[in-house]
């Protein structure tokens, strides 16, 4: 169990660094906007590769984000009954979702990217625009990249279900209500 426990930390490390990295993309682009809304209203002109660039800087913020979403339970998810079950159930519903649904679509998708990736990457691909930006293929890898990190955001989430369905019910308990003490 000890080397389930230090993998999940080194998951959840790999994942908060990524996070961070979006986080600090969400400031650039909003320069990046601000830029190119100023840059039209003063001079009345636009540049194809602005527009090319934030939303590539959108697209890293997304995928790179992903993860650490999922990991902060920030994710979209149906909430119909989610929140009213108890921490074994959400614990059960995570790891059979993980395992049936996350873990597979992260192959599925890493199927399909990598070699999309890698074609991207041999012709050099760049925008199609005449003054776009040129290394199209750069955004095209961290496609890959972002299932890698939801793919290692599932296994962190199978230990987390792990660990939460193999405590009693009174550690599960004071896990959630810490400051709540037996009489």
């Amino acid at each position: 169990m000890n080397f389930l426990i230090s993998l999940q930390k080194t998951i959840n490390r790999i994942t908060a660094f990524f996070g961070k990295i979006a986080g600090w993309l969400t400031v650039l682009l909003v320069f990046l906007t601000c830029g190119d809304v100023l840059y039209r209203r003063i001079l009345g002109d636009s540049r194809a590769w602005m527009g090319e660039l934030e939303w590539q800087v959108f697209a890293l913020i997304f995928l790179l984000g992903s993860a650490f979403a999922l990991r902060k339970d920030k994710h979209v998810r149906v909430d119909l009954f989610y929140a009213e079950f108890s921490a074994r159930d959400k614990a059960w519903v995570n790891l059979a979702g993980s395992i049936l649904f996350l873990i597979p679509w992260c192959l599925l998708i890493l199927w399909v990217a990598i070699p999309f990736t890698l074609q991207s990457f041999s012709q050099m691909e760049g925008s199609a625009q005449p003054d776009g930006l040129p290394y199209l293929w750069v955004i095209k890898s961290a496609i890959p990249l972002c299932f890698i990190l939801l793919l290692l955001q599932a296994v962190s989430e199978i230990i987390t279900a792990i660990q939460t369905l193999s405590q009693s019910q009174e550690e599960v308990r004071q896990e959630i209500y810490p400051k709540i003490k037996k009489r």
